[in-house]
């Protein structure tokens, strides 16, 4: 799921997060091309906390995130995150991103 195609020719499932003040998150779960098991316990209206885990994609591949124009995303092109733990950006403040390094 690596590739760009893969963003449209393998299996996905897309979720529209809305914040308490209206703010609005695309996610697109992108299964790879073996895999394919995308997981998904979230249901329309369910409330989530901070870091709350929403679904899975078993044996792993990607998700597009889509924030709000303007957003400053904390994390950078070539990061792994971590579900739960990884801060992706700060919907409250102008925040530089942070350096990292991916080796």
């Amino acid at each position: 799921a690596d590739l760009d195609k893969a963003s449209q020719a393998n299996e996905r499932q897309t979720l529209l997060l809305e914040t308490a003040n209206a703010t609005q998150i695309v996610v697109v779960q992108i299964a790879g091309l073996v895999a394919r098991r995308i997981v998904c316990w979230a249901e329309e209206g369910q409330s989530f906390k901070t870091g709350e885990r929403f679904g899975l994609i078993r044996f792993g591949s990607r998700c597009d995130i889509y924030l709000p124009q303007g957003t400053q995303a904390l994390v950078g092109v070539g990061q792994s995150a971590i579900a739960g733990e990884t801060i992706i950006a700060d919907l409250s403040a102008d925040v530089s991103a942070r350096e990292f390094n991916t080796d």
